[in-house]
């Protein structure tokens, strides 16, 4: 088998890996098959083995976004920590990534009516296990709803702060927040 061959045989995964990071960058005007397969060193042929078109291909980005940070994120918290160490190490963890992909995304939602329902959809999943986790580190029911929404839209809003000294947090202010809201 030639050189060629074998790059044009790139996964399904190795695909959506390179869009993904391609949307982070550059956004979603980037997501274009030619300009995708270039920059995989590929025949466009490699794109359509793995996609029926374009608009597949967003839906199984989409799909590798949540599961990439929701679904493998939530799952490594649970078999991590307990209580309200649950709460914190989720915080730390959500506070201090990269959120080129997530302000990409959300920009698409803006103008995608499929994409919002499928981000609303993660955040009402991100907001109940936050809820969730509060309620079992010993904060009311009634109180942990409202308690998760407010990290969340914090969450959502630290994404947007262009100054980078306010763009992240120390552990320790994220150690003493944890506390605060599981009071």
């Amino acid at each position: 088998m030639d050189e060629q061959a074998t790059k044009d045989r790139l996964t399904r995964t190795a695909w959506l890996d390179h869009g993904l990071r391609i949307l982070a960058r550059q956004g979603a005007a980037a997501l274009k098959v030619g300009d995708l397969a270039a920059g995989l060193s590929v025949s466009r042929g490699s794109f359509y083995w793995h996609f029926k078109d374009i608009g597949e291909f967003r839906l199984r980005l989409l799909e590798r976004w949540q599961e990439r940070t929701t679904d493998q994120v939530l799952e490594q918290t649970d078999a991590s920590t307990t209580g309200a160490a649950r709460l914190t190490h989720l915080m730390k963890l959500a506070f201090n990534e990269d959120r080129s992909l997530d302000r990409s995304i959300r920009a698409m939602a803006s103008t995608d009516p499929a994409v919002a329902e499928m981000v609303a959809a993660v955040d009402a999943r991100r907001i109940a296990y936050m809820a969730k986790v509060l309620v079992e580190a010993g904060v009311e029911s009634r109180r942990a709803r409202p308690r998760a929404e407010f990290l969340y839209w914090a969450y959502i809003g630290q994404s947007t702060v262009m100054a980078p000294h306010h763009s992240s947090m120390t552990e320790r202010d994220i150690d003493e927040l944890g506390a605060l809201f599981t009071r």
